[in-house]
């Protein structure tokens, strides 16, 4: 029972973080959504330091902590600037609550982790990139354009981790 609460628990987080990417039609859109995946990469990522088995996925997960941190505090400083609001731990659990994510195919904990990172990242890529190519705002998209490249290292190396874990992501 408490191993089928811990990936619900995984499942909401990860949920939120590979929703599908909307376009960012406006300022509040883009931080609202970018931070939402943010907080949940670092949510998901101390749920996996705690509960995966394999030294790879932890120092992974323990990079996701540091780099998805440091991108939430710097989006932060420029929302705050413009009056726009971030996502927040309570409005991930909302958003979550409606969401289902499948993780019964997954033989272990690792591998769900593994294969939801690349579907994330590619979602957060498409989300990033649109908004570095029309987005409104100068300073959003210089921060998205100055992301871009450690979410598509991120890709690269979920992509490499899920293959290690037996995903079906990697491809």
């Amino acid at each position: 029972m408490n191993k089928l609460f811990k990936t619900s628990a995984l499942a909401l987080l990860m949920a939120v973080g590979s929703q599908g990417v909307f376009a960012a039609q406006d300022n509040d859109d883009f931080v609202e959504d970018a931070s939402a995946k943010g907080v949940a990469e670092v949510e998901a990522g101390k749920l996996a330091q705690e509960k995966g088995t394999a030294a790879d996925v932890k120092t992974f997960a323990a990079m996701m902590i540091q780099a998805h941190t440091e991108a939430n505090t710097k989006l932060k400083g420029i929302a705050d600037t413009k009056k726009l609001e971030v996502s927040d731990n309570a409005m991930l659990v909302d958003k979550a609550k409606s969401m289902i994510l499948e993780l019964r195919s997954a033989k272990s904990f690792d591998q769900a982790y593994a294969n939801n990172q690349v579907v994330a990242h590619e979602q957060t890529i498409k989300l990033f990139e649109k908004e570095s190519t029309d987005g409104k705002d100068p300073e959003l998209k210089a921060f998205a354009t100055q992301m871009l490249p450690k979410l598509k290292e991120h890709l690269v190396h979920a992509k490499e981790l899920a293959k290690a874990h037996g995903g079906d992501a990697a491809k």
